[in-house]
């Protein structure tokens, strides 16, 4: 693989809306109204960073309309670095188009300079950089009855067994809309959590460990976290438009002695023209928000609480979601019962070894040494 040094950046979840197509719910978490301002204010904080390419893992738009897309594809090509696209739910989320939103199959045409030279597949692999190759996955489909999945199709898979055994000495990068790793606690087996999971994320932690990949970069759960097993992280990023309104930049450096880092730094959105107090609205916007969403937490699986005894704990829960989405939670909840103490505490941050850390924002990974790749299949 040789020595490597490069720098760049993530934007997850922009949700872009241009105004007349912004459509409002009681319900709405994410304020989609910032999404184009503070899009330009992080460009314009990147832009004296000499980076060599930026990643957007997905949900690009509100909700997958031409306009949206057409706006944020002309945007993109502006930018003087190359910038890389895949699709999140929200950018596909019917197979054909409608009245509001793009078919699936249309996605690349509007990313044809973001990494979609083939415009008949919705994922893609590139040499981005001399030993550098980035594969970017679709993680979105859809089953017979027309609903949406998160998962790769088998065409993918074969598709990918294919580019892992070709790439010899190269760094491979990985970006995929939804999770592939646990960010919070039984996220995989939640009703709640689950859907921001890969249905088949074990089968593809299985060929990527094959191949020695140690990096993917997700999106979907609008989150700061990193979250680590068994020789792979999986960095998400949270969403542009809901708190802390956060992006990262990433720096890849290898020492003479061939060992390699990545160092994270995390930045915010704090406030913009039209909100100077953007970061103090959104989490108070969030915490309105967030008596639903508590309540299932608490009397779904694995607590199982009656009504009776969830509804008196979710006052001190107003920020929960909030404090997660920032990344580095700590969470102490003394008056809470044993059972639900132990529970909401273990969504604390912590490192490898369960001790309270801060992980998710500014750190610096240490990789595991390469030994060189050779040509054979999975």
């Amino acid at each position: 693989m040789g020595t490597l040094n490069f720098k760049f950046a993530i934007v997850s979840d922009l949700h872009i809306a241009l105004p007349h197509t912004i459509w409002n719910h009681p319900k709405r978490f994410h304020l989609v109204e910032v999404g184009i301002p503070a899009l330009e204010l992080i460009l314009e904080r990147l832009s004296g960073l000499d980076l060599d390419f930026l990643l957007l893992p997905g949900d690009l738009t509100q909700h997958g309309e031409p306009e949206n897309h057409a706006w944020l594809g002309k945007r993109l090509a502006q930018l003087p670095y190359p910038t890389y696209t895949i699709p999140g739910n929200h950018d596909v989320p019917s197979l054909l188009a409608n009245d509001t939103s793009i078919a699936w199959a249309d996605f690349p045409h509007y990313y044809h300079h973001c990494g979609y030279e083939n415009p008949e597949k919705l994922y893609y692999t590139r040499e981005i950089l001399p030993g550098v190759r980035l594969i970017a996955l679709n993680s979105n489909q859809f089953d017979e009855a027309g609903k949406q999945q998160g998962c790769l199709d088998e065409e993918q898979f074969g598709w990918l067994e294919t580019v892992l055994a070709e790439a010899e000495e190269e760094l491979l990068l990985v970006m995929v809309h939804h999770n592939v790793i646990e960010h919070v606690p039984g996220q995989s087996r939640s009703p709640m959590g689950r859907r921001y999971m890969l249905d088949n994320a074990p089968r593809l932690l299985s060929m990527l460990r094959s191949a020695r990949v140690q990096l993917v970069f997700t999106g979907h759960l609008h989150a700061q976290d990193i979250a680590y097993d068994r020789g792979i992280y999986d960095i998400t990023t949270g969403s542009l438009v809901s708190y802390p309104h956060p992006y990262r930049v990433l720096e890849f450096r290898t020492d003479s002695g061939g060992q390699s880092w990545l160092q994270i730094e995390s930045g915010r959105v704090e406030s913009l023209p039209d909100w100077p107090e953007l970061n103090q609205v959104s989490r108070e916007w969030m915490g309105d928000r967030s008596h639903p969403f508590m309540m299932r937490l608490l009397t779904e699986a694995p607590l199982n609480l009656s009504l009776e005894e969830a509804e008196p704990l979710v006052p001190s829960l107003r920020y929960f979601w909030a404090n997660i989405a920032n990344g580095d939670a700590q969470f102490e909840f003394p008056h809470f019962p044993p059972t639900a103490r132990r529970f909401i505490e273990s969504f604390s941050a912590t490192d490898g070894e369960g001790n309270l850390a801060a992980i998710d924002n500014h750190v610096t990974l240490k990789l595991s040494r390469q030994p060189s790749r050779i040509k054979s299949k999975i």
